[in-house]
Formats: structure tokens, sequence, C-alpha cells
């Protein structure tokens, strides 16, 4: 799980002359959008509306950890408990989390990844089959999904006769992936993300340090993870 480091907001209010304004701003570079809760093994990733009720969704997550959570929640209970908390305060929130973690199935570890939204009261596996429930291997991102979208998935561009015309693309073998080449292909999908939207004429809404979360059966661990630091 990775995710980069900058909040970006909407301010919206009235001058004195009472006609409203809307100002869209950076308001930080050193957000946190991925967390673990080490006592359940499960990682949370975040994206959307990161304010809620002027608090941030990184102390949301925590109070939510120690209020909520018992012993033995696997990342499918997390993901319930965490959107019917949020939804409870925030009712209309266009708030989205991914959650993940290793849930026992006799003596296997199985991989369990979650869609979440709060205002739509959503909870949606991701890494199954739409038919079954066999575990697919894949990536899944959101927030500015669009960049990496185009990288990996099919597009169309008009040809010499102006008709469209399909791009080929080569696969990627997702079920090939060791865990390094996962931990690359996640620091590469926001740094591309990062550095294309560098020079599209559009709100620069991905930017900072890139926190990387590694689950595995065995138990999480941060492969990188911005920390405070003083004066340099």
């Amino acid at each position: 799980m990775a995710s980069d480091s900058r909040q970006f907001i909407t301010v919206e209010g009235k001058d004195s002359g009472g006609k409203p304004f809307k100002i869209e701003t950076v308001s930080s570079d050193a957000s946190y959008k991925t967390f673990l809760l080490e006592r359940h093994g499960v990682g949370i990733n975040s994206f959307g509306n990161s304010l809620l009720g002027g608090i941030s969704i990184e102390s949301h997550v925590r109070r939510f950890s120690e209020e909520k959570l018992r012993e033995g929640d696997d990342a499918a209970a997390v993901a319930e408990k965490l959107v019917a908390n949020v939804k409870a305060k925030f009712t209309d929130a266009d708030t989205h989390f991914h959650v993940a973690g290793f849930n026992k199935d006799g003596l296997a570890s199985v991989p369990h990844v979650y869609y979440c939204h709060v205002g739509r009261n959503e909870v949606r596996r991701k890494n199954v089959g739409p038919d079954d429930d066999e575990v697919q291997y894949g990536a899944t991102w959101g927030g500015q999904p669009d960049v990496m979208s185009r990288l990996v998935n099919a597009t169309h561009v008009r040809g010499d006769d102006g008709q469209s015309q399909e791009i080929r693309r080569s696969p990627i073998i997702w079920d090939a992936m060791n865990v390094q080449d996962a931990i690359d292909f996640a620091i590469y999908a926001v740094r591309t993300t990062i550095d294309t939207m560098r020079f599209e004429a559009r709100a620069k809404t991905v930017d900072g340090q890139i926190d990387v979360l590694l689950l595995t059966p065995s138990g999480p661990s941060w492969v990188q993870k911005k920390g405070l630091h003083g004066q340099t």
C-alpha cells in the first residue's frame, strides 16, 4: 500500500460583501494517507475528502482504532466498522478507503482487499473474481486514478484516417510479481502520477514523500515512511 503526502482542500466562504467564494489550495505536504493498525495487521489507505468536521482522516482513523476495534477483528471487520463509524458522524462524506490484510482460512493466510466509500455506505472486496471467491492478483488505486489508468489500461488514439484506433498494450503479469516487484510498482504508480501531473495544466493534488506499507502473512512492516524532523 502506498500514498503521497499532499493534502489538497477546498475552502468556501463569503467575502465582506456577502459574495460566496471557493478556493482550492494545498494545505500540507506532510499528511498521512496510509495507516497501519498494528494490533490487527491491517492497512488502510484513505483518499477523497480528507477533513471531516475540521479533523484529519488520520485522527479519525486513530480514534476509531482505539474505540471501536476489538481483538480478532480482521480486514473484513475493520472495513465494515470503519465505514459505519465514519458514516454515523458524516453521512454524505465523499471519503474513500482501501482496507487490506490477511485473514485465516483454516491454516492458510488469504489476502483480503476492500474498497470502501462512506457516503454510499459501500464495502466491496476487490481482489476476488466477480462470480466466485477465488483470489485474483492485480493493483487498485484511487484519488487521482487517471494517470495510471492511461498507462495500464488500453486507450485509443485517432489514426491518420480519422478513425479511433486502440493502442496495443503489453500486459502486466501480476501473478508473477514477487514482493520487491510489488513495492517497486507501488512507488512507480505514485511517483509517475506526481511527475505527470507536474507537467499537466491541472491542480497539483498529488505530491510530497511517498509512504509504503508492506502486508505479508508473517506480519506488516513499513518499507518507507516519512517522519518528524526539526530544521535541517
